[in-house]
């Protein structure tokens, strides 16, 4: 299937399942510090027609950089440009990012997506719009101020009209963005602020091609990667032969300690798998740490201090109530529903690989130093996958993918990975230690706060000037190393994301200690270090509360002076019908409590507080019984939307802080697959109600992060039904029943 060129900015075109995309290479994220005062994600790519393109065929084509994996942005980027476009929502098409013609966006992540990549389209938008309206003012010889659009057509006063699709043409918007056009204001919105229906929904709930996972090409080859037993052991042999003779069976590709079979089917590539599995010999690292708990303990020792933030503007003015604490979170698995995917081709000297990774460009740079050939030589197309946030093993089943692709010229390749592939070999989320101490004031108000973070990294994302963050760079004959061990730096913050307290102490500090050495690959993971650090700040909140006899709302309230915080805070006890100073409860051998907590993600973006009940049996398990959620995050794209992510964020969270946890020993990774691994079922799901605020007159910003505060109101009710406290996630029975005696 081919198609004329759009513009010039394409160079060629292909068919990828049924959707033609043109693209160039050489998109690279350099921002042009002369531009005007532009959303960042525009500045960093001026050219409008890198953002959109008005289809003569009465189409809008959008090329976002950002990426759709389940958060619903393709759909509220399709109201944005509908509005800003003045056009019916149908018209306009959201494209898969691909690698030299969508912005370089970087990676969607930190719930940046609407908040960055939505801003700029709107100003993209209104460009494009008054760029039609100048050129339909030339065209109908009347003033700008006398016409009007909807959907599209372009109405002057004297009724003559002319539409987009006649006015478009290939250099229409081949120009940079300057500002002059501003977007819409509120009033003049149609699909911003309302439910549109997912555009994305529809396949994954009908068994259609939803995910790369279902993605399929005449005459693909499967193939399966023969992984080390434990993280840094070295391949010594491998029985070909077998593995060759195996029906089915096409090859074996073997590059240092990278090893993969493939195969005409996919049970064939398991098959061949399993066999080499027993006929490979490694040499073993042995070089974990014995549990995770003894990890915990030898990150206190680092002496690496990152940052310090904070005031002590009278330290001798500490209180006299001392209150302290000491938190621990473990690694955790991203744990993803359909394990990693990729499909790749080397044809005519060009890699095209299909992932669902969140970052086309910086995987593409990775990929790029691993195979040592030009960028133009590599094409990152985005395909969603099931199961995905943070960095779980997408990218690197794309390296997989090209690695094996380039021994088999002009086949698809598909490498999938197995399940203990993605539990043992993902990227976790850091193990962190959070201490705290803290005093209160005669006046019961918190007059001295103190806080130790360790953490290791929370980014080891591909895409960095130095090192390749791809596993399988590392085993290949010729090892790339990985990137240097950094930090995010705050605002927004890695291993201290929400380590400052939003609430306000007239001597505070928080010192921030980085732990280069790490015993298992870490990296990105929804809300980085957010979880920990809410968890250890919500959790001694209710501890002070507890000694200075305050309410815990009330206690809240006083040390808080954002008043968008405090209408969250306010808005939750109502929702919950809160009594001050909740009681505990035992009935028929179970123990009651109700807990709350509060933040704002990354102190930038989504205000959430919640409140939730929980029950105990006598064998310490937790139910949590019924949440409720206060959030506002600025102007509402999409409500409903919103509220999914809140929604499905809690589950996630309350899963984390009950169950999850990666278990290891010194000779390797313990957890390969749910039965070691344990989740939140769907019967026990709470009973969940979700209630927004919206401050149109504010800017939109992310939700998608906004869960972690239910971990501190899970722990503070447990600690109100128990008179105890558990401080080490997960709060699990055993843990839990210790607290009866």
């Amino acid at each position: 299937m081919n198609a004329p060129f759009k513009n010039s900015r394409r160079q060629f075109l292909f068919q990828s399942t049924g959707l033609v995309i043109g693209f160039t290479f050489g998109n690279e994220l350099v921002a042009d510090n002369t531009a005007p005062d532009l959303p960042i994600d525009l500045k960093n790519n001026l050219n409008i027609n890198s953002w959109l393109y008005v289809d003569p065929a009465g189409k809008i084509d959008v090329y976002s950089g950002k990426v759709e994996f389940g958060q619903g942005i393709a759909t509220a980027f399709r109201q944005i440009v509908a509005d800003e476009m003045d056009v019916n929502i149908e018209r306009v098409n959201i494209l898969p990012c691909v690698t030299g013609i969508a912005p370089n966006e970087g990676v969607t992540s930190g719930s940046q997506s609407v908040e960055f990549g939505g801003l700029a389209l709107r100003y993209a938008c209104a460009q494009a719009r008054g760029t039609l309206l100048e050129k339909a003012s030339k065209s109908l010889n009347v003033p700008v101020g006398d016409l009007s659009i909807k959907d599209g057509l372009i109405t002057a006063k004297n009724g003559e009209t002319v539409n987009y699709w006649k006015l478009t043409s290939t250099e229409l918007l081949q120009q940079k963005a300057d500002g002059k056009y501003k977007p819409k204001g509120i009033n003049n919105f149609q699909y911003i602020g309302q439910s549109v229906q997912r555009i994305d929904i529809p396949a994954k709930v009908s068994g259609g091609v939803a995910y790369i996972q279902d993605m399929k090409f005449t005459g693909m080859l499967h193939a399966r990667i023969v992984r080390p037993p434990a993280p840094r052991a070295k391949l010594i042999s491998v029985n070909e032969s077998t593995i060759k003779s195996m029906p089915g069976v096409v090859g074996i590709v073997k590059n240092g300690s990278f090893l993969a079979v493939i195969a005409k089917r996919e049970e064939q590539a398991i098959n061949a798998l399993n066999v080499a599995k027993k006929q490979s010999k490694w040499e073993m690292a042995n070089d974990l740490p014995n549990t995770q708990a003894e990890w915990l303990k030898t990150m206190i020792d680092s002496p690496n201090l990152d940052t310090e933030h904070g005031v002590k503007k009278d330290p001798t003015k500490q209180g006299k109530k001392i209150i302290g604490g000491e938190f621990t979170k473990p690694f955790l698995a991203h744990a993803s529903i359909g394990p990693s995917c990729a499909i790749a081709i080397l044809k005519d000297g060009v890699t095209t690989i299909y992932n669902h990774a969140q970052g086309m460009y910086p995987l593409q740079r990775d990929i790029v130093k691993a195979l040592q050939v030009p960028s133009e030589k590599v094409i990152c197309i985005h395909r969603e996958g099931s199961g995905m946030y943070g960095q779980s093993g997408a990218d690197d089943v794309a390296l997989d993918a090209a690695l094996i692709a380039r021994e088999f010229p002009n086949q698809h390749i598909r490498v999938q990975w197995m399940r203990d592939d993605e539990f043992k070999w993902e990227p976790y989320n850091s193990a962190m230690t959070v201490k705290i101490r803290a005093s209160l004031d005669e006046g019961g108000n918190i007059s001295d706060w103190t806080q130790d973070i360790y953490s290791n990294t929370h980014s080891t994302r591909p895409g960095e000037k130095e090192g390749n963050n791809l596993i399988s760079s590392w085993y290949m004959a010729n090892p790339q190393q990985g990137s240097p061990v950094t930090n995010i730096p705050l605002p927004a913050g890695g291993s201290h994301r929400n380590g400052i307290p939003l609430y306000s102490f007239p001597n505070q500090q928080i010192n921030n200690h980085l732990v280069r050495a790490m015993p298992v690959r870490v990296s990105a993971f929804r809300t980085l270090g957010a979880f920990a650090n809410i968890f250890a700040i919500e959790s001694m909140m209710d501890k002070l509360a507890k000694e200075a006899n305050a309410d815990p709302i009330e206690f809240r309230l006083r040390h808080l002076q954002n008043q968008r915080g405090k209408d969250v805070i306010l808005k939750v006890a109502e929702m919950s019908n809160w009594k001050p100073n909740p009681k505990r409860v035992k009935k028929n051998g179970k123990l009651y409590g109700r807990g709350m907590a509060f933040s704002q993600y990354k102190n930038l973006q989504v205000y959430c507080a919640v409140v939730t009940d929980i029950e105990i049996d006598a064998n310490g398990k937790i139910r949590v019984t019924d949440v409720w959620a206060a959030a506002e995050a600025g102007l509402i794209i999409n409500p409903d939307g919103f509220k999914n992510q809140i929604e499905g964020g809690l589950i996630q969270a309350i899963s984390w802080s009950i169950f999850e946890e990666i278990k290891f020993n010194k000779t390797g990774i313990q957890t390969a697959s749910w039965a070691d691994y344990p989740i939140l079922r769907f019967e026990d799901v709470p009973n969940i109600q979700v209630e927004l605020i919206n401050r149109p007159n504010e800017k939109s910003i992310g939700v998608g992060e906004g869960n972690a505060p239910i971990v501190g109101a899970i722990a503070n009710a447990l600690a109100m039904a128990t008179n105890g406290r558990v401080y080490d996630l997960p709060l699990s029975p055993a843990k839990v029943k210790k607290l009866f005696t």
